[in-house]
């Protein structure tokens, strides 16, 4: 298994978070989303948002320097988990997640949670491996140009008070 480094995203990261972003999207919400939000969430939105939300984003990266995931952590909410597909399978995904958790709780709180379409199968299934709650469905509220779409969602919930997850 290859070993990965998280760090925080740098402003060049944009363009590959985008391009992870626009297709692991597609993988998970195509057919799973209402039309409206299928129409908005264009590449150049990808692109626009990604380098919008350098900040808030980390990333893991292979021993080449190749971006292989990326995971955005706002207050308590970790809002994206996205693998390259060329990537998935060997614990990139995990270890972003539990630097989410860590980031989440190194900011006070007790408890992360996240956003899933009911479609996205695989990814609900690998939120329960990691000790995420299914707490039930709501209707998340997605950012859009003109404001915010609901988006029948279930939401997860994981407390990370006490959590030894570590950046590596």
């Amino acid at each position: 298994m290859p070993a990965y480094a998280i760090r925080p995203a740098r402003a060049e990261d944009a363009a590959t978070v985008a391009e992870i972003w626009i297709k692991g999207w597609a993988d998970g919400h195509l057919g799973n989303v209402p039309d409206e939000l299928v129409a908005v969430r264009t590449p150049e939105a990808f692109r626009r948002r990604a380098g919008d939300r350098v900040a808030a984003t980390t990333v893991a990266v292979n021993a080449a320097g190749e971006v292989a995931g990326f995971v955005m952590v706002v207050a308590d909410e970790v809002e994206q988990v996205y693998v390259s597909a060329t990537h998935r399978g060997g614990g990139v995904a995990a270890s972003l997640l539990a630097e989410a958790e860590r980031q989440v709780a190194a900011s006070g709180h007790d408890r992360a949670w996240l956003a899933v379409v009911d479609g996205n199968h695989r990814a609900r299934r690998f939120y329960e491996r990691c000790g995420w709650s299914d707490d039930g469905m709501v209707a998340y509220q997605a950012e859009v140009a003109a404001g915010t779409l609901a988006v029948p969602c279930h939401r997860y919930s994981k407390v990370v008070s006490g959590t030894s997850a570590v950046a590596g």
